[in-house]
């Protein structure tokens, strides 16, 4: 009789064994459990830690709460002024509601993925090609909200979209090249002309400095020299001043004005003639 009852209690704490074991989870830290008993949700939801359901009746799924990253296949459209681009993004989404992401959705990964390409896509149809290239802040903002006002329903939260890069063809590329570079070059002709009119606005009000006082021409022409002899150049270049040229020119017009005024005779010295004499 004693052995009966020993071995009945085995068998009883081995069935209770059997079933704590059966019965137990583990609910992760990152994850919330969703218990289905009989096929119907039970309203609570399992907090992470060890928590117990009833074998053959109760059925536990986790959910991952945390942030998924999902790449956005690139998408390839025509934008509003009619460019071929590629454009690929990435989508960061949480689930806030682990019974909705269970129930109203057959997967929420997938639906979130096919919401997002073609949500890509419709953005790409409406942004023409310099929004897409200089204004990813806003289209990233559409893009966050045309996939986050249907996966609301689906327990799920986008926390963020990027478009991460657009592909344009050699042909729009090489364009685009062309037009930078023309668009520098313009630049830099618009500068060195201001430069040009700083330069001869400075230039003017030196010369009008020299002109007051001629001997700052000649202490320039000394700077000038010095500094070309400091180079240790074989060849020394001497610029002459076109006032020197003009005194030098000045000096041989002098002895020729005195030739002309007094010629010389060709027999002997010139006699000035007397003048006559005033009758008495």
């Amino acid at each position: 009789m004693i052995d009966e009852l020993v071995t009945a209690g085995a068998v009883v704490v081995s069935c209770g064994a059997v079933y704590a074991m059966a019965a137990a989870r583990v609910v992760k830290q990152y994850e919330r459990g969703v218990v289905f008993r009989l096929g119907r949700l039970r309203s609570a939801i399992r907090p992470p830690g060890f928590t117990m359901i009833a074998p053959g009746f109760d059925r536990l799924r986790k959910v991952n709460m945390q942030i998924v990253t999902m790449p956005v296949p690139a998408q390839e459209g025509i934008t509003r002024d009619n460019v071929t681009v590629r454009v690929d993004a990435v989508v960061y989404f949480k689930v806030v509601d682990p019974a909705d992401a269970i129930i109203q959705v057959e997967d929420y990964r997938f639906a979130v993925s096919q919401m997002a390409q073609t949500s890509l896509r419709s953005i790409i149809g409406k942004s023409d090609l310099d929004d897409l290239l200089s204004n990813r802040e806003k289209l990233n903002q559409g893009l966050e909200l045309m996939i986050d006002s249907p996966a609301v329903g689906w327990g799920v939260h986008i926390d963020r979209v990027e478009i991460k890069d657009v592909s344009l063809p050699e042909t729009m590329k090489r364009s685009m090249a062309r037009q930078a570079e023309a668009d520098r070059e313009r630049r830099a002709r618009v500068i060195n002309a201001d430069a040009e009119l700083q330069a001869s606005k400075k230039l003017a009000e030196a010369a009008a400095q020299m002109s007051d006082t001629p001997s700052a021409l000649q202490l320039r022409l000394l700077q000038t020299v010095m500094a070309v002899a400091a180079e240790k150049n074989s060849t020394l270049v001497l610029p002459i001043p076109v006032e020197l040229l003009r005194f030098l020119e000045k000096g041989q017009e002098s002895p020729q004005l005195e030739e002309t005024a007094h010629p010389a005779h060709p027999d002997g010295p010139v006699v000035a003639p007397t003048p006559p004499s005033t009758p008495r």
